[in-house]
Order: C-alpha cells, then sequence, then structure tokens
C-alpha cells in the first residue's frame, strides 16, 4: 500500500468510544486528543437540523430527539439493510462511522497538521464484509487506509512495544505468550499470542461481534423497566426518550460499581419515581450469563492455543468494560494468574495501531516522519496472523442429494498464508459448468454464512459422467486476499478468482460519499 504525503496516525473505532494516535518524535505512541481535551471520544452521532455533532455530551443529547442519535454503529458495519435518514438522504453504516472518522481526523490535525494515511483496528471476529465496510468508512472521511489491523494484535504491539523489547535484536530469541482479553462497549475478542523481540504470531482467537459493555447497561436498564411496572404498572419502555435516560442511569452505574460495592439509582417516568439501591453482586448475578459466555470462549480459545492454566507469560486486560472487578476474577481462575493492567484498555489498541503503521511505513521505506532512535527496531518486527473464520464452498451432501452444505477448506485459526486442494465431483450426467460459490462462516447450513464470491466453469467436455473430477484450490494470503479455483480434470477446463479487501463499496459510490460528506455536512 502506497503512503500519502501527510501524517499517519493509528485509529481505534470502537462501539462507544474512539481513539486516534501517532508515533511521536521519541518513538512512543501517543494519544491525540480531541477539541474537548479528551484522549477518547464517544462514538456518538448526533444529527442536529444543521450540522452533525459527534461525541455529544448527554446534555446534549437529552434534549434531543432519540431518531436524532445514532449509536454503536459499528455493530451494524457491513450490514446493507441498515441506514439512518437525516436530511431526506439514506446514510449507511459506513457513512456514519465516516462522520465519526472525519471528525477525530480534524481534531488531531490542529495538533499535528494534514493527516493522510491510517491504520484502522477491527475486532479479530469481524468478517470480510464488515472489514471492507470499515476500509470504506476511512476512504469516505478522507483517509488512506494503509491496512486494516485486528484490535488483539494491535493490543499486543502495544504491550510488547511498552516492554521494550519489541524490534530488539540484541535481547536473546526468547518466546512469550500471553492471552489478549479484549471487552468493548460492544464487541468482544479473546486471542492468544506468542511472541519474541523480532516476530509475534497468533496461535488462537474467537469472539463475539455482538457481545459487549453496552449489553451489561441494557439488562440494567431492561431490570430498571422491570421494577418500574412492577412499582407503578407504567412501562417507560414506550417512551424512547424516557429509555435514553434509563440506559444512561444504567451505563453510570454499572461504572460506578467497578469501584464501590452499592450504588443508588434513581429513574423518572410520568411523574413517578423509582429510586432503588444496587450492590455489585446483585448486578453480577443479573449480568451471570453475558461473562460465561466470555468464559466459555476463553477457555475454548486457550485449548485450540494447546495453552494450559498457569502456563501464560501474561493475561492482558483491554477494553473500558474489563473495569468491572468480575472479569479480572474470573480470568484469575480460568487462567490461574492475575490479569495485567498494565496497558490503558482506552488507549492501547489505538496506540497499537500507530505501531503497525510505523512498521508498514519502515517496510514501504517510507522513513521521514519515523525517528532514527527506532527506524531500526521497526524494521525488524515481522508478524504472522490466523484466519477468524473459516473459508469454505458450497456442495452437495453426499448424504442427501437434495440438501446443500458449507464443506470448509480452510478451518478458522489456521496460520495464513495458507492453500489447500482437494478433489470433489461433478454432480450429474453431462454437466456442462461448475459454480463455485465461496463462503466465509462455521456453520454447515450455506444461508448461515456470508458468501463473498463466487464463479464459474464453462465448457465442461460433452457426455461427462456423474462424479467426473474437479479440483478445487483456496489460498489465503497474509494480506487478506482469498484466492480460489477449480479445473475440470477431464478436459482441463479453469476458471479462477480472487477477492481483495478493496473496500465493498465502488470507486463511483465512494467518490458521491466524499463529496456528499465535504459538501453538505457541517461537524463539531
Amino acid at each position: 500500500m502506497k503512503f500519502l504525503e501527510g501524517q499517519t496516525v493509528g485509529i481505534d473505532l470502537g462501539t462507544t468510544y474512539s481513539a486516534i494516535a501517532r508515533l511521536n518524535n521519541d518513538g512512543e505512541p501517543e494519544v491525540i486528543e480531541n477539541a474537548d481535551g479528551r484522549p477518547i471520544t464517544p462514538s456518538v452521532v448526533l444529527l442536529d437540523e444543521d450540522r452533525v455533532v459527534v461525541g455529544p455530551s448527554f446534555e446534549r443529547i437529552s434534549v434531543a430527539s432519540p431518531d436524532q442519535v445514532v449509536e454503536a454503529v459499528k455493530r451494524e458495519m457491513g450490514n446493507k439493510n441498515y441506514h439512518v435518514v437525516y436530511q431526506n438522504k439514506k446514510l449507511s453504516p459506513e457513512f456514519v462511522s465516516a462522520l465519526i472518522l472525519k471528525k477525530m481526523k480534524q481534531d488531531a490535525e490542529k495538533s499535528i497538521g494534514p493527516i493522510a494515511n491510517a491504520v484502522i483496528t477491527v475486532p479479530y471476529y469481524f468478517n470480510d464484509v464488515r472489514r471492507k465496510a470499515t476500509q470504506d468508512a476511512g476512504r469516505i472521511a478522507g483517509l488512506n487506509v494503509v491496512d486494516i489491523i485486528n484490535e488483539p494484535t494491535a493490543a499486543t504491539l502495544a504491550y510488547a512495544w511498552g516492554q521494550k523489547v519489541l524490534g530488539r535484536t540484541d535481547l536473546t530469541d526468547d518466546e512469550r505468550t500471553i492471552l489478549v482479553y479484549d471487552l468493548g462497549g460492544g464487541t468482544f475478542d479473546v486471542t492468544v499470542v506468542r511472541y519474541t523481540p523480532t516476530a509475534f504470531r497468533v496461535l488462537a482467537t474467537d469472539g463475539d461481534v455482538m457481545l459487549g459493555g453496552l449489553d451489561w447497561s441494557k439488562r440494567l436498564a431492561d431490570h430498571l423497566v422491570e421494577q418500574f411496572r412492577q412499582k407503578y404498572d407504567l412501562d417507560p419502555s414506550k417512551d424512547p426518550e424516557t429509555m435514553m435516560t434509563f440506559h444512561q442511569e444504567a451505563e453510570d452505574a454499572k461504572q460506578d460499581l467497578s469501584t464501590q460495592s452499592q450504588v443508588p439509582i434513581s429513574v423518572y417516568f410520568e411523574g413517578k419515581t423509582l429510586s432503588v439501591s444496587l450492590s455489585r453482586p446483585e448486578f453480577e448475578r443479573m449480568t451471570a450469563d453475558m461473562l460465561q459466555r466470555t468464559k466459555d470462549t476463553t477457555e475454548l480459545v486457550m485449548q485450540q492455543a494447546g495453552i494450559r492454566p498457569g502456563s501464560l507469560d501474561e493475561v492482558i486486560l483491554v477494553g473500558g468494560s474489563t473495569y468491572m472487578p468480575v472479569v479480572e476474577q474470573m480470568l484469575r481462575e480460568v487462567t490461574g494468574q492475575n490479569p495485567s493492567r498494565e496497558l490503558l484498555p482506552e488507549r492501547a489498541v489505538a496506540e497499537g495501531a500507530a505501531i503497525h503503521a510505523a512498521i508498514m511505513q519502515a517496510r514501504s521505506g517510507d522513513t521521514a516522519q519515523i525517528p532514527d532512535a527506532v527506524l531500526t527496531r521497526l524494521k525488524n518486527v515481522r508478524t504472522s496472523d490466523v484466519n477468524s473464520h473459516s473459508l469454505g464452498i458450497k456442495v452437495t451432501d453426499p448424504s442427501d442429494q437434495f440438501r446443500k452444505i458449507n464443506h470448509i477448506m480452510i478451518p478458522r485459526n489456521t496460520p495464513v498464508p495458507h492453500e489447500v486442494k482437494q478433489r470433489f465431483g461433478t454432480n450429474s450426467e453431462g454437466q456442462r459448468r461448475i459454480h463455485v460459490e465461496i463462503l466465509e462462516g462455521e456453520a454447515v447450513d450455506p444461508a448461515a454464512c456470508e458468501l463473498i464470491g463466487d464463479f464459474q466453469v464453462f465448457n465442461l467436455p460433452e457426455s461427462l459422467p456423474k462424479g467426473s473430477p474437479i479440483a478445487i484450490t483456496y489460498a489465503y494470503d497474509s494480506a487478506g486476499r482469498i484466492s480460489a479455483s477449480a479445473k475440470e480434470m477431464t478436459g482441463n477446463n479453469e476458471a479462477s478468482t480472487e477477492i481483495v479487501r478493496d473496500g465493498g463499496l465502488d470507486e463511483g459510490a465512494v467518490s458521491t460519499a466524499v463529496d456528499l460528506l465535504d459538501q453538505d455536512y457541517i461537524i463539531e
């Protein structure tokens, strides 16, 4: 990827908060404060009558109509059926995310000058469609997105860089194995990484793009609604404005319970007031099932990585939701050691993205902005990843000719790059073409997987017997490119396709969105 003239940054585009960082003149990652002097910006968009407000205060939100407020848009990335209407235009998740990115870019440029290039982070478990959508959001915001990096990978980079070991060839090549537990506002990842001073590789990963701190807050808000119903026989959930207040009270209480054993909560609706006192054990009981989901995932990833309790070198906490004490307690039980709070959970991912951007710059030869003191270290770092979702093709079920299934070619957590070749057979007598559908996902049912591409092989030999051999080759490279080819072995007819994460929108759609954002929207 070519770097353009201008500053290069790393961006953590979060569900609830976002941050932007760069490598400073001393070769250390630093988060750039926004116009309010804060290191993080709420990922909330208020579509006001004449302007777009990114990261508005709760006071400003409270006087706005609920349909003007867009929150947690990250959960909708890649969803073609989602949009919000503003000024008679339908805004996609990519466009709303671009509004957040544009605001962060504007604020940061006041401190460091024009920004051109960016590495943007995503949850490890984002599929290819969601990754493309994130890349498009960056392009619409006017950024040259040089890479999309997984959040746990970014956090690992920040951790290893902070330990003063990354890129050091003068140190022994001892391996360290760490677990990164990333529970953010809207998504969850857990990843096991093994690294030396000059290389690191992911051993296993899993997660949930629809699980995060928002769900803990929602559970509490739902509890308050139920308490209100029981006491007053009134239903606050029917009023969107009231529910905004309930959710904010729940969010505040959740955060307070991280440092206090008990908190008072008061909520209002139709002239009635509900006042309750909530203890930390009560809150933990009502949300225990969600914590259990993260525990099950953590145990599964450790098992897939071949890691026994007590054998990790470090357990790293990332994401603001890890401040809940019960998270640390659970991880202590599962891993057999005390989790580390060495990283600042809200900043680590953006800092790691900035380091990754600098590594890419060093490799590309674009070193003008990189301090000499760390240039060699950056050039020395090598990374190895795994695919977070299985890749397969749609085939006929051998046990049921009327049923199609997802046949997995490259299972998830396979080190990449990776290539595999398998043989299949034609479905019918005299078949003249083959249709190969490329799927991403774990489910047997193709409808439950993501169709990310397809191609056809035509002009098969006439009178070809049923079951004639077809060779399918499937490859996944380290840059995220997926390629597949099919060869009919009798007549040697062949076809192939390559899927490149160049963005889900075509150039025309991106250009139109860029013009719309630049000309029609005032962002503050």
